[in-house]
């Protein structure tokens, strides 16, 4: 509307009504832009409490605050679900429900293609440190026991009921009757397999466990490389025991041949998928130890003789005798619970001692 006087318009005019819109701007730069209109505004004298009027401002604070609002609300989705995932993870670990934690390792392993029983530790505890935090032991396997039983001719209901998983240690005497394994193996045979330049020994130092004891050996072609002197044991040479996990198919189906499970074993058990192997000298054997396995063993003398030697856990000091020992003379099986039982074995007699074995569940 226009005032009779001037005939201008009504409308209140603004400090940005003398900003000069040719003055050359970097339209490129939209802060810079804004930096400068704020400050010519400042100098023609337009106050902060000015700006909050701007409905252009104030389309943009809005705009902002609805931003902030909608991130922090995915926030929150994000970090509760996180949340409730821990949780569950943490009651599952500590409840053992709906599945255990042997069985969810069993299948992260699984699912990243690995196999549990190859996979080596990422740290190797001391024997001693791993021995103290281990659970502690049922003294039921060893009270009253003052030798190892020896039967044979058992069936396999009568050895699931008495030992399987008594933790009694039993020898089988006839365990290997029908085996081919007494007649064939040798440290000749086993040299014939695992030869210097194989994919067999390749696969054995890259996946299988190997346990040198007290030897110089760093590695199985090591002990098949030894000299022959040694490898037998003439003109005074130094004792020899090692043992290796026999985890390699090749192989495995090869000595398997000569080999089955033995025939006393529950109906219902599985056995490991990787056997054991130990070999030696006279005179020498396993310092005392006791193992982290889980799960009962059997161990099958082929050749040579074995004098085992078997303590029963410190909690059962006062219950259980301190000390047992028991021979395996060739074609006997010792089964034994390992991971209860401190056990020590040593070589006697003249001939390479060979045993094979595995765990069973």
């Amino acid at each position: 509307m226009k005032t009779k006087e001037t005939g201008a318009d009504d409308k209140k005019s603004t400090p940005f009504d003398s900003i000069d819109p040719t003055e050359p701007f970097d339209l490129k730069d939209p802060k810079e832009l804004f930096e400068k209109l704020y400050q010519k505004a400042i100098k023609l004298g337009l106050k902060g409490e000015d700006f909050e009027k701007l409905d252009a401002l104030q389309e943009i604070i809005n705009s902002c605050d609805k931003e902030e609002i909608l991130f922090l609300k995915y926030f929150k989705a994000v970090v509760g679900t996180f949340a409730v995932f821990v949780v569950c993870i943490l009651f599952v670990y500590c409840a053992e429900w709906p599945v255990s934690n042997a069985r969810v390792l069993s299948l992260w392993f699984d699912f990243y293609g690995a196999d549990i029983e190859k996979e080596p530790c990422i740290i190797n505890l001391p024997e001693a440190i791993v021995d103290v935090f281990r659970p502690p032991v049922d003294c039921a396997i060893c009270r009253g026991i003052t030798a190892v039983d020896r039967v044979s001719n058992i069936t396999s209901e009568e050895f699931e009921n008495k030992y399987a998983y008594s933790g009694h240690p039993v020898i089988i005497t006839d365990g290997t009757e029908s085996w081919t394994a007494p007649e064939v193996f040798s440290f000749e045979f086993f040299k014939e397999i695992y030869t210097d330049d194989s994919p067999v020994m390749e696969n054995t130092e890259a996946n299988c466990q190997f346990f040198p004891y007290k030897t110089n050996f760093k590695n199985l072609r090591d002990v098949f490389t030894m000299s022959e002197e040694r490898a037998h044991m003439k003109d005074g040479s130094d004792p020899w025991y090692i043992g290796w996990s026999n985890c390699d198919f090749l192989a495995a189906n090869i000595l398997r041949e000569h080999y089955k499970r033995p025939y006393f074993l529950p109906v219902t058990s599985e056995s490991s998928r990787t056997d054991w192997i130990f070999m030696g000298s006279p005179g020498y054997g396993a310092h005392m130890h006791i193992d982290n396995v889980g799960h009962p063993s059997w161990q099958a003398q082929i050749t040579g003789t074995k004098q085992w030697t078997l303590e029963p856990p410190p909690e059962c000091y006062f219950e259980c005798p301190a000390r047992i020992q028991a021979t395996v003379y060739p074609g006997e099986i010792i089964v034994l619970d390992t991971n209860s039982w401190f056990h020590a074995t040593l070589n006697v007699g003249n001939d390479i001692s060979i045993t094979i074995g595995s765990e069973y569940d």
